[in-house]
């Protein structure tokens, strides 16, 4: 087990290293953040103050070095205090002038706004844990449920019925979904419904207050966990249906338990196990996804900043959060490979 964990964690640290690698390169060939930041009209000797402030005089590869170097755990830095300051680091041991250091990664400031680009991210994040967690939930309840119902009336309407809606659930864009979800829901029966098509988890209230508002939820967390639904529905309904062809399940019947037990402590049990690790791998799918679901329901999460700090060319803002997003994936997937080789004995977690 730990040479497993151990293996599939210096997989992960390659994959963020080409990640970060990809995104740098990609996102400072977009444009002039030093122009964007003084605007069009901004004088040349300006335009260099901010550039050698913000380290963008450098050639390319040496940003790219300090930029790793920025968002390492385990990285070099001088010794002064401001750089103390700055990164906030624990030291491990002294190189010289420099010190070898653990810290939090340092995802640098807005170019916008001048906020850590931590403290952006992280004032967002819960926002959109709330909706994956809660698309989530409904799929896996939802998706578990009608799978289960599809199986045990095989051929019938109702199976027939279900498995034509998964088809429809899956092929359909969550975006596409959450356009349409908003505009019948939210704007054409929003007399009868009371939902918005537009609107975050908070609003601010006529005397400056945040206020919760959970009915913003339900249209997002729809639009967003409706493919998982119909995967999760059609997984269960496989399953299902070939652990209840299994001789243990036919025993149990014969004992004279009730369809209840049987389905319930035998068969559901025992299907749920590839169901369990589809759930895992699309939590990070889901996570991503809202990406585009908050931008459509104005709902300001972590997708709703990433997009905006692409449109105003934040660089630092954007990369951090596909960072963010490509660590999200390699634990996640991890948590995955762990969790299926725990419920399936024939894995072996070499």
């Amino acid at each position: 087990m730990f040479a497993f964990i151990l293996k599939r964690l210096l997989y992960g640290i390659l994959v963020m290293l080409g990640v970060t690698m990809v995104v740098f390169f990609l996102f400072n060939g977009l444009g002039d953040p030093a122009r964007l930041t003084l605007g069009q009209r901004a004088d040349v000797s300006t335009v260099e103050a901010i550039k050698k402030e913000l380290g963008l005089d450098k050639p390319l590869t040496t940003q790219f070095g300090l930029y790793l170097n920025d968002v390492s755990p385990v990285s070099i830095h001088q010794k002064t205090t401001e750089n103390q300051t700055k990164y906030n680091y624990t030291s491990i041991m002294p190189l010289g002038d420099n010190v070898l250091v653990i810290k939090k990664p340092y995802l640098r400031r807005s170019y916008q706004t001048k906020r850590l680009v931590t403290d952006v991210l992280t004032e967002a994040l819960p926002r959109t844990i709330i909706l994956g967690l809660t698309a989530m939930l409904l799929a896996v309840v939802v998706g578990i449920t009608l799978g289960v119902v599809a199986s045990l009336k095989q051929y019938s309407a109702t199976d027939n019925t279900i498995l034509v809606s998964a088809i429809l659930g899956i092929s359909q864009p969550s975006y596409f979904t959450g356009i349409i979800l908003a505009l019948i829901f939210g704007y054409w029966l929003h007399p009868y419904t009371g939902l918005n098509y537009t609107g975050g988890l908070y609003e601010i209230n006529d005397y400056g207050d945040e206020v919760l508002q959970l009915k913003n939820l339900i249209l997002p967390a729809l639009a967003l966990g409706i493919r998982p639904i119909a995967i999760i529905a059609q997984l269960t309904r496989s399953s299902m249906l070939e652990t209840l062809s299994q001789d243990y399940v036919r025993t149990a019947r014969a004992k004279g338990l009730s369809e209840r037990t049987v389905i319930v402590r035998h068969a559901l049990r025992n299907a749920l196990n590839p169901v369990v690790t589809a759930i895992s791998g699309w939590l990070a799918a889901i996570l991503t996804g809202a990406y585009f679901i908050e931008i459509i329901f104005d709902y300001k999460g972590l997708g709703f900043v990433t997009i905006n700090a692409l449109n105003n060319l934040d660089f630092p803002v954007a990369m951090g959060s596909v960072l963010f997003t490509a660590v999200l994936f390699v634990v996640i997937n991890l948590f995955t490979d762990i969790l299926y080789g725990v419920l399936d004995p024939r894995v072996s977690l070499k």
